[in-house]
């Protein structure tokens, strides 16, 4: 009996330190606690801080190129006005972000960090899953990009549900700002690796069913060192962060 409590006790123990080495700080938006989010220098500056996975936001305009910024509407980060997806890619590249970079195409972003960090490519806008697919599918048949590399996630459910449609071996991660537990069943039939909640959202309970059902867990977006150690301390598999190099404050 003892020898078997030793081992039970060992196998525990041994999780948990697995669990906790291996907890990710993703940059979101790149690292936009120091650089403009969603711009080239923001993904520069998470790739120098040694960022396990970059996080990007993507919408398709009319003239069918990826574009990664966040809001739907222009106004608030760049000199541009109104909805995002009304620009033509010739009127797009007329905008500035409010440091004066221009507004990155998803391939330059990709071309920048391709086999030097992992991606999370979050579908912000509408229809943009078929052509993150195609552009994806050329990286992947060129060698640049390892489709193990990537992460799709999207508030957006029936964008997944095309992604994995048109791409059974993608890793899928499904976002959440409500009860998370609400994404198990679709996680299960997209067969995705993570369901991604809001972290005020989660408690231990949430955080173990989850896991128990076989899923990876990644909360956004914690920046304070005392929600990112709790974050740590629940089991989380990772977090999405402003301030990539934060994990380094962190208890073991």
């Amino acid at each position: 009996m003892k020898k078997a409590y030793l081992l039970v006790l060992y196998i525990c123990i041994s999780a948990m330190s697995y669990a906790q080495s291996t907890f990710k700080i993703i940059a979101h938006r790149g690292a936009m606690g120091y650089e403009m989010q969603n711009s080239i220098n923001s993904f520069k500056k998470a790739l120098e801080l040694n960022a396990a996975m970059i996080e990007l936001d993507v919408f398709v305009l009319p003239t069918g190129e990826l574009v990664v910024f966040h809001d739907e509407e222009l106004d608030a980060l760049s000199d541009g006005r109104g909805p995002l997806e009304s620009y033509p890619y010739h009127k797009l590249q007329e905008v500035r972000l409010n440091d004066g970079q221009s507004i990155p195409l998803l391939s330059e972003v990709l071309d920048l960090c391709a086999s030097k960090t992992a991606i999370n490519i979050e579908l912000k806008g509408a229809h943009t899953a078929q052509p993150v697919q195609e552009l994806l599918t050329d990286y992947f048949n060129s060698g640049l990009l390892q489709i193990d590399q990537v992460l799709i996630s999207s508030f957006k459910w029936e964008e997944l549900e095309l992604t994995r449609a048109l791409n059974n071996k993608i890793p899928i991660g499904i976002l959440t700002d409500q009860d998370p537990l609400k994404a198990i069943e679709i996680a299960k039939r997209l067969s995705a690796v993570s369901i991604n909640p809001y972290y005020k959202t989660l408690d231990q309970k949430k955080v173990d069913l989850i896991h128990a059902n076989g899923f990876q867990l990644y909360a956004w977006t914690v920046n304070d060192i005392g929600d990112l150690q709790k974050m740590k301390d629940m089991g989380v598999d990772g977090v999405f962060c402003n301030y990539p190099d934060r994990g380094t404050e962190l208890h073991r």
